[in-house]
């Protein structure tokens, strides 16, 4: 009886250490990412000087901060909170779009629907590489100047 009554708690712990660590293996995006310009595509551009996207676990979902100096050299800061559950959430700071819509496709990747006054304007595809090191944005659609979108991004984890 002892015995069993041990195996309880044992038991509980195990499965919080396989749902934890089950946890920590998806979404591969979680991270800090820096753009590698030479190996990535702006159209229009010119491509952005530097950019630095952090992907943080929170409460609420995941938290994505941008940190970007574009092509002209203005520095451009964004950030939202989501589940990426295909739910719109608002953007502050993104010239692009006021609200995202990412919703989670795999471990390794997740659509996101821009928005601005209501109106679609930028659709990306997020993936990560089966190696973990490398994150890839396709980018189409119109910007805020109405301008036709054709991006990849290459970033590099960090």
């Amino acid at each position: 009886m002892r015995k069993s009554l041990l195996m309880v708690p044992v038991a509980m712990c195990l499965a919080a250490l396989l749902s934890s660590s089950t946890a920590l293996a998806a979404d591969n995006w979680v991270g800090t990412w820096k753009l590698n310009v030479a190996a990535s595509k702006f159209s229009p551009g010119p491509a952005p000087k530097s950019q630095v996207l952090k992907f943080a676990s929170e409460k609420g979902g995941i938290k994505l901060t941008n940190d970007e100096v574009d092509g002209t050299g203005k520095a451009i800061k964004g950030t939202y909170t989501a589940k990426f559950d295909g739910k719109e959430v608002p953007w502050k700071g993104n010239p692009d779009a006021d609200t995202a819509a990412p919703k989670r496709i795999d471990d390794n990747s997740y659509d996101n629907t821009w928005k601005k006054g209501g109106k679609v304007t930028i659709v990306a595809k997020v993936v990560v590489s089966p190696d973990g090191k490398t994150l890839t944005i396709t980018q189409t659609g119109k910007n805020a100047k109405g301008e036709t979108v054709d991006n990849t991004a290459v970033l590099d984890r960090q």
